[in-house]
C-alpha cells in the first residue's frame, strides 16, 4: 500500500492588524494625552494600525529639538 506524503500546508497568514482612521484614533482613551500631537502627525483619509501610531509617536519623541 502506497503511503501519501502530506504536503506542507500553506503557512497560516498572520491575522491582519485592525486599521483605524485618524478620527477613530483621536477618540481612543489610550491616546488621550497625545491627541494634539496625533492630530498633527496623522494624515486625514489614511488608515493606521496601533503599531504604526505608536511608532510615529516614538519617532517624534526621539527627534531632535531645533
Amino acid at each position: 500500500m502506497a503511503v501519501k506524503k502530506k504536503t506542507p500546508a500553506a503557512p497560516a497568514e498572520k491575522a491582519a492588524s485592525p486599521v483605524f482612521s485618524k478620527q477613530n484614533i483621536l477618540t481612543f482613551r489610550r491616546y488621550a494625552g497625545r491627541r494634539d500631537l496625533l492630530s498633527v502627525l496623522l494624515e486625514d483619509g489614511k488608515m493606521y494600525t496601533i503599531d504604526q501610531v505608536d511608532d510615529l509617536i516614538g519617532q517624534f519623541m526621539k527627534g531632535k529639538v531645533r
